[in-house]
């Protein structure tokens, strides 16, 4: 079992920044490939940024590229996702996700486990 715990979500305003945690316990962090996806309301969760388990390989959904970065610290059990230039419509709940893999993984259905989420509300 791995146990996630988001933090770091709240209420900005259009360009501003926020940067989520997500805090890992129970297995060992460096063999799942982690990543960070959000569900507005009345939408399915979808990819934001993803990393693979040694943090050399990375994936961004199209609408994040350039303003969003993931990293991870296995040391720590964290991964970060550092937001910049928010959106409205990056509005959403944000939720951690982890999957016992090497790979990047994109697809929500894929993840193994996810944490309870955090609310990012973008006002214009």
């Amino acid at each position: 079992q791995v146990q996630l715990v988001e933090s770091g979500g709240g209420l900005v305003q259009a360009g501003g920044s926020l940067r989520l945690s997500c805090a890992a316990s129970g297995r060992t962090f460096s063999n799942y490939a982690m990543g960070w996806f959000r569900q507005a309301p009345g939408k399915e969760r979808a990819v934001v940024a993803t990393i693979n388990w040694s943090g050399d390989s990375t994936y961004y959904a199209d609408s994040v590229k350039g303003r969003f970065t993931i990293s991870r610290d296995n040391g720590e059990r964290t991964v970060h996702l550092q937001m910049n230039s928010l959106r409205p419509e990056d509005t959403a709940v944000y939720y951690c996700g982890a999957r016992y893999t090497s790979a990047v993984v994109t697809d929500p259905a894929a993840m193994n486990y996810w944490g309870k989420g955090t609310l990012v509300t973008v006002s214009s």
